[in-house]
């Protein structure tokens, strides 16, 4: 550890004669510790955006394209479900095969006889949560608030 008060921001380097799956689960959980990631690119028409992801409500697949839903507005991302999972922070969570949403804009989960759904503040968006996922996305709710 080396201590600069001239460093404006933190700086971490990883010293190894190769790059192996030691050295890369080690890269991986220090991005995880300090929430850094790559960032996403969003598409709309012609357009590409750089949105902060506290304003993504979640990311559904619809036929092979992936879509990234705010409040109200719909963008596409050229990342599969699976592929997010790897490079989003901890506080999204997969809730069925086709969907996975950020934990800190869940407003309520509404149960019926046949299914849970996530509703978000201020959006009439709403996501199915298929029973298989309902467990950990509970844990997460109480772990995340």
């Amino acid at each position: 550890m080396e201590i600069d008060n001239e460093l404006t921001d933190k700086e971490i380097v990883i010293r190894a004669p190769e790059y192996d799956a030691e050295i890369q689960e080690l890269y991986q959980s220090i991005q995880k510790s300090f929430g850094w990631q790559h960032p996403l690119i969003f598409y709309k028409g012609t357009s590409e955006y750089y949105l902060n992801l506290d304003e993504v409500l979640f990311f559904e697949t619809d036929g092979r394209q992936v879509h990234a839903h705010t409040n109200d507005d719909e963008y596409v991302i050229h990342h599969r479900l699976y592929e997010l999972e790897e490079l989003l922070p901890g506080r999204f969570a997969r809730v069925s095969k086709s969907a996975m949403i950020n934990i800190r804009q869940v407003y309520a989960l509404t149960h019926s006889l046949s299914s849970t759904v996530v509703r978000f503040q201020g959006s009439q968006k709403q996501v199915y949560v298929s029973r298989r996922y309902y467990k950990v996305l509970k844990e997460k709710l109480k772990r995340g608030r």
